[in-house]
């Protein structure tokens, strides 16, 4: 069993969105509340992080936008004090896409990560996931 301490930020992820929760539970008994939904945005302006392989399909390249944009959002909340702690849940996809451009504060700061995709699942079920 994983402890989940109070007021961590756990963000559930895929490639086409994220939710933003807290713990406002107990380390040992996780109770999760959503703070924010974030979704992509600017995909044609923005781009995914590195140069795109030629067979990507334009699906995966907004999916690795995304994945940028919601890295370079956990960066600055780190920066301006916005969590102490983080869980990251995301499919494995977006997990590899976000490690190499996480701030090295943001991944001191990750007490826990899980390559499961838990975006469409009820909170009560992800908290049992992050929890186990």
């Amino acid at each position: 069993m994983t402890l989940i301490p109070h007021n961590t930020l756990v963000v559930v992820a895929d490639g086409r969105g994220a939710l933003l929760l807290r713990n406002t539970g107990k380390p040992a008994d996780v109770t999760l509340r959503q703070e924010r939904k974030l979704e992509p945005t600017n995909l044609d302006n923005d781009g995914p992080s590195g140069s795109r392989p030629e067979e990507q399909s334009q699906s995966q390249t907004d999916e690795a936008t995304f994945a940028k944009q919601l890295t370079n959002t956990l960066n600055k909340m780190k920066l301006d004090g916005e969590f102490d702690q983080l869980v990251l849940v995301a499919d494995p996809q977006t997990l590899g896409q976000m490690r190499p451009i996480m701030h090295k504060t943001v991944e001191a700061s990750l007490i826990r990560s899980l390559a499961k995709d838990l975006t469409n699942h009820p909170l009560e079920q992800i908290a049992e996931a992050i929890a186990a």
